[in-house]
């Protein structure tokens, strides 16, 4: 049977998310552990990255800077790269690996790279001539008030811009390894990229620096270049064991990649809202001359509170999409749009069970969360407070964030690339309108900004799954519904056991840093035990098939080690 499983995936070897008798969603479940637990590294040595940005560089003109540059690469990475490249990718790839076997899935591999090497690297050539054009457009109130900062980020976002091609490869890399039910691997190749970056932009900025006329920021930027080069080499070992090596290979009259190129176009659009939302709100931020700060802090204290975000969304909403995405596509695939609808039905429960009770936590304890990790150095308690204000606003849109990775994959798996470009556009029209309203009308400054982002965020998400709903009538929306209700009802309730003991211990003690750190240890452990306990008792079916994905595992393995005994 194993064998028969093997053969049907063209040759993939199974892991042990995919064993027989397994359900889909507890393989799921645990494949999504897998990546949330590779996630979990990736983020938390993403925070120590940002932690050595904070301590070194704090909110300034040198790090503003910096943050606009990394990020305009970063952008086009996650709409090109881990957004339309993967989303159109692992769907098809997937299909030819369990359709047409190994062989023609690893010629489509071939091609997808080579055509990547070509299209991305010209991007990067274009990327690096037009600079000084593309951070005019982001930071137009750079360039006449700030004239050394606005140069600064023209020399950074060159620097920075070949870090796109590598992350693109690296991203086809993690689509074949996912579509092969490997999840570790890629899921650990951020790790490389965070530790790479800062090992190498703290060497060649620091050590090295000072002695070939480099500034550390400069230093931090080639960093940023070599952590890419590292996430790509990780997996290249990986890919080799699955039977996949990369050799040049370029026909564009091939079916499979004129497939994805037709999804990629679209698939852009579809994945473009959030990021765009973000980086025009990062032009917004650039015009906000702060009461203390001036016109150094908006960009900075955004930038901090969404990376600070990026940790639950990677490891629920990613983690999620990434295990879901396969296991859609082969139902698709086969055409049994049954399993289709309940895998996706439950896969955005799991989302909604994990990231309700993220956001309350976020937005009640986001003070003592940043206070303990960037606070220090030239990052003060002002920007503390600051960063704390947007992370809450950014919190409220984290379920719709992460709804979306699901849902917009979905359609793709479906060969609709369109419902989704659609909303997206629909999007950014939104978040432009209601981030000027937030600035001219309501005054609310940087904290206004991540309004608009959480709220169009819902709005793409809500809107995707009406869409979806009404066209795959097998997704079982009342019983979601219930577990909605449910999940919400217990994170309002954990709110107030954390917001309680949070006011409680800030008033006994504080707000120093172990007032701080004592307020994580208390309310964290606190929350979720409220919110734990009341979904036990509601018996919310998301909650017992994670716990059964994670004890079956165990149990099997104590099975072995007792036969092993006797």
């Amino acid at each position: 049977m194993k064998e028969a499983a093997q053969s049907a995936l063209g040759g993939v070897p199974l892991t042990e998310e995919a064993e027989p008798g397994a359900s889909q969603q507890e393989s799921i479940v645990r494949s999504a552990g897998v990546v949330s637990a590779g996630v979990l590294l990736s983020r938390l040595s993403g925070l120590v990255r940002e932690m050595a940005m904070a301590r070194l560089f704090g909110a300034s003109m040198v790090y503003d800077a910096f943050a606009l540059g990394f990020r305009i690469p970063n952008l086009t990475r996650d709409l090109f790269a881990e957004g339309a490249l993967s989303a159109a990718f692992v769907p098809t790839f997937t299909e030819y690996l369990s359709t047409k076997g190994r062989r023609e899935a690893a010629e489509l591999s071939n091609l997808v790279g080579t055509a990547v090497l070509l299209v991305v690297g010209g991007v990067c050539l274009l990327g690096m001539l037009f600079s000084p054009v593309l951070v005019g457009l982001l930071a137009p109130g750079w360039e006449a008030a700030e004239p050394a900062k606005f140069a600064l980020a023209i020399d950074l976002t060159r620097t920075m811009f070949p870090f796109l091609l590598l992350v693109a490869l690296a991203a086809q890399a993690m689509g074949v390894l996912n579509a092969c039910n490997q999840f570790g691997v890629p899921a650990m190749s951020s790790t490389f990229f965070n530790l790479g970056s800062v090992a190498f932009g703290l060497v060649l900025g620091f050590l090295l620096g000072p002695h070939f006329g480099l500034a550390p920021i400069v230093g931090m930027a080639y960093g940023v270049v070599l952590g890419g080069l590292l996430q790509l080499l990780w997996q290249v070992p990986a890919l080799h064991r699955a039977g996949f090596r990369f050799r040049p290979r370029l026909d564009w009259s091939h079916p499979g990649l004129r497939h994805i190129i037709r999804l990629m176009g679209p698939a852009i659009l579809g994945n473009a809202a959030v990021q765009v939302n973000v980086m025009v709100n990062t032009i917004f931020a650039s015009t906000i001359v702060d009461p203390l700060r001036g016109v150094n802090g908006p960009v900075s204290w955004l930038q901090y509170a969404f990376r600070f975000m990026q940790l639950p969304l990677g490891l629920f909403g990613v983690a999620i999409a990434s295990a879901t995405l396969p296991a859609i596509s082969r139902s698709a695939a086969s055409g049994n749009l049954e399993e289709f609808g309940r895998t996706l039905s439950r896969s955005l429960g799991t989302v909604f069970l994990l990231t309700l009770p993220s956001s309350v936590g976020l937005a009640l304890l986001g003070d003592s969360m940043i206070g303990m990790i960037y606070e220090g150095g030239k990052f003060q308690a002002y920007d503390t407070r600051q960063t704390a204000l947007a992370l809450a606003w950014y919190a409220v849109g984290l379920a719709g964030y992460s709804a979306a990775k699901v849902l917009a994959p979905a359609f793709y798996a479906l060969g609709d690339a369109r419902v989704p470009a659609l909303v997206s556009l629909a999007s950014i029209l939104i978040n432009y309108l209601v981030a000027l309203s937030m600035l001219r009308v309501a005054h609310l400054g940087h904290a206004g900004l991540a309004v608009a982002t959480s709220g169009v965020a819902l709005f793409a998400a809500l809107t995707l799954f009406v869409v979806l709903s009404r066209r795959i009538r097998t997704i079982p929306v009342r019983r979601l519904l219930a577990s909605l209700a449910k999940i919400g009802l217990a994170s309002l309730i954990m709110a107030g056991a954390v917001a309680f003991s949070s006011h409680w211990i800030a008033g006994e003690l504080g707000v120093s840093r172990w007032a701080c750190l004592i307020n994580l240890a208390v309310s964290i452990p606190l929350g979720a035990g409220v919110f734990c306990g009341l979904c036990r008792l509601w018996r919310v079916e998301e909650l017992e098939a994670a716990a059964r994905a994670v004890s079956s595992p165990l149990l099997r393995a104590v099975g072995r080690g007792r036969a092993r005994l006797k």
